[in-house]
């Protein structure tokens, strides 16, 4: 089966006619049922889809979060749903913690030890952000700034997975100085 949405429908309209004379009355009405109720989650989906995006657009704080390249609709509400008070946190690297993408600490004798992300805090949040991070450096080759000069720096020495989870965090940090200092995001000139 090919792979998208639209693709999907038609390939299964177009496979169930074909086959129609090798089907049986019965499995016919099931599929062509499986095929309806696909088409009522689609536009459940879509009403969702529409619902969230208004949200959104009118929510403040919503907007103030999109202003950052790398999160949409659906990242600004869950963010702030799930942040409902960003002050509760000290500092944006806190909100970063919370999140799970800092790296774990192993100090002994003042000797400080960097390890792997910690996983720790809500995944979903955290995957959303690391997937904001990977639509953003799609773009950094095109852009000037002083932020994709970063993330191409970090893109040689470290590989994309690494890179992803470092924008990831400065996007955590960035987030929690947006809901606390309630101000958009201004990306600083090259």
């Amino acid at each position: 089966m090919p792979k998208g949405v639209a693709k999907f429908r038609q390939a299964v309209v177009g496979k169930l006619e074909a086959e129609k004379d090798k089907l049986t009355p019965l499995s016919q009405e099931m599929f062509w049922q499986l095929v309806a109720e696909f088409a009522a989650l689609e536009e459940q989906l879509a009403y969702d889809q529409e619902q969230l995006d208004t949200l959104a657009q009118t929510h403040p704080e919503c907007q103030r979060l999109m202003t950052l390249p790398g999160i949409g609709p659906f990242t600004a509400t869950a963010l702030v749903a799930a942040v409902s008070d960003a002050s509760a946190c000290k500092n944006g690297r806190q909100c970063a913690a919370w999140l799970g993408l800092v790296p774990r600490q192993h100090t002994t004798g003042g000797k400080e030890r960097l390890l792997g992300i910690s996983k720790r805090g809500d995944t979903s949040l955290r995957k959303l952000l690391v997937h904001g991070a990977r639509a953003t450096m799609r773009w950094v080759g095109h852009k000037t700034d002083r932020r994709s000069q970063w993330m191409r720096q970090l893109l040689e020495r470290r590989g994309k997975n690494r890179t992803a989870v470092a924008v990831a965090n400065k996007h955590a940090r960035i987030v929690w100085a947006l809901l606390t200092h309630h101000q958009d995001y201004q990306l600083a000139a090259g």
